[in-house]
């Protein structure tokens, strides 16, 4: 097997199991509030991924991409610690148990770093050639 195959196949291991745990905070307390973090989760790469690309000029020298990369960067962030919040926040307020709201933290992040560990690792460099 190539080293991409395993790749995928660890990856989509992890995903399953953060979705499990996900699965498992609302089913076991009976309250379907914390799937609220896979969504979070799920939605998070898309603002860094569709304002990568504004604003790229070829010709400027400089790497940081301006203003849309950096809003784009700023509203992931701003989801990911939504991701990260909302069960601390519903485990404060009672809403959810402290022990779903733990199963679920530790579910989302174990998505949103399979989403990231994907990206990173099949991104193609470009070449200064291309």
């Amino acid at each position: 097997m190539s080293a991409g195959l395993r790749t995928v196949i660890l990856l989509s291991f992890v995903l399953a199991v953060g979705f499990l745990l996900i699965i498992l905070s609302c089913a076991l307390w009976s309250n379907w509030l914390p799937l609220l973090v896979a969504l979070t989760f799920v939605l998070a790469p898309l603002p860094n991924a569709l304002f990568s690309h504004c604003g790229s000029d070829e010709f400027s020298s400089y790497e940081g991409g301006g203003g849309p990369v950096d809003m784009g960067r700023f509203l992931t962030s701003l989801i990911v610690i939504t991701g990260f919040a909302l069960p601390i926040v519903l485990a404060h307020s009672g809403i959810i148990d402290s022990k779903a709201s733990a199963m679920s933290i530790v579910g989302g992040g174990l998505v949103y770093g399979t989403i990231i560990a994907y990206s990173a690792a099949f991104t193609q460099s470009e070449s200064e050639y291309d």
